[in-house]
């Protein structure tokens, strides 16, 4: 979570130096979810995101450099700078790709799980997707095959309220919970706070188990929340499209500080990880800023 925090804050400060020519969508406060599943998954599980990728890329165990100079439009990055923000891969670790299209992965990753039922693979396929995504026709589509086929694929929905600037309200209906209306495809699903640690970590470690174990799909929703705008490296709460006070509750009850707290209290030396996590952004910052510079003097010559 550390780590995610420092790289996504980090590229916050660094954007408006006008390196980082694609759009990108940052983390910063939902680092709970990616950095609990990399617990429970090895390399050969699949995973597959949305626009807002670089949380589930790193807690995949994604190359951290390969993905800065993805952003940067480099040569070295993971799609050869031609893809950016939202188009990230590392086949070494099982990261399959991430899309700018809403819903876009989610057939992607289903078919990922069809693909492991058919090889015989004791892994799984997970698919990030947001609140919004369960409104695209494609989510029905694919949550009906997972589970009409029997497929080993987690379905992980970070709800963090808003599509872009619109909340639920005018999306949804008043009474809908998704998980509930998952249910009715007949998947296994359950709803778990970021914020609650005592049944956070438990529940995405019994998902993983039950698509593992069963070879079945499970569905799992988590209310989460972003600090930063949709799109970009700012805050955004002077729209006032969002209720203030909640913002505030959800920033005091930020998941990384509970952890850092509970930590503590086990003795666990958290300023020398952080220390250590803070050389090791930079240090990857300085790279990935030293080959831009030796690729803008080619591209000058």
């Amino acid at each position: 979570m550390t780590l995610i925090r420092h790289v996504e804050i980090e590229i916050s400060s660094r954007y408006s130096q006008g390196k980082m020519r694609c759009p990108t969508h940052l983390s910063v406060g939902q680092e709970a979810t990616p950095a609990a599943l990399s617990i429970f998954l090895s390399n050969n599980d699949y995973a597959v995101s949305t626009h807002r990728s670089h949380a589930h890329f790193i807690g995949k165990g994604g190359d951290v450099v390969s993905m800065l100079a993805e952003i940067y439009g480099l040569d070295q990055g993971c799609s050869k700078g031609r893809g950016g923000s939202m188009h990230l891969v590392d086949r070494n670790v099982g990261f399959m790709g991430s899309s700018a299209i809403v819903g876009n992965s989610i057939p992607v990753g289903t078919g990922l799980g069809h693909a492991l039922k058919l090889d015989g693979v004791e892994a799984i396929s997970v698919v990030y997707l947001g609140d919004a995504a369960v409104e695209e026709g494609v989510f029905a589509e694919s949550i009906n095959y997972a589970a009409t086929s029997q497929l080993p694929v987690l379905y992980v929905c970070e709800n963090n309220g808003y599509s872009v600037y619109s909340d639920m309200g005018p999306r949804q209906p008043p009474d809908r919970q998704i998980f509930e209306m998952v249910r009715g495809f007949g998947l296994k699903s359950k709803k778990v706070s970021s914020f609650d640690l005592e049944s956070f970590i438990p529940t995405l470690r019994d998902a993983v188990n039950y698509c593992r174990t069963e070879r079945l799909s499970m569905f799992v929703e988590i209310e989460t929340a972003r600090y930063l705008e949709h799109c970009g490296p700012n805050t955004d709460d002077h729209l006032n499209y969002r209720n203030a006070e909640i913002v505030t509750k959800q920033k005091t009850l930020d998941p990384l500080a509970q952890f850092k707290s509970a930590l503590l209290v086990e003795g666990v030396e958290i300023e020398r990880i952080e220390n250590e996590i803070g050389s090791f952004v930079s240090d990857s910052f300085a790279l990935v800023e030293s080959w831009y510079d030796i690729a803008l003097e080619k591209f000058k010559a």
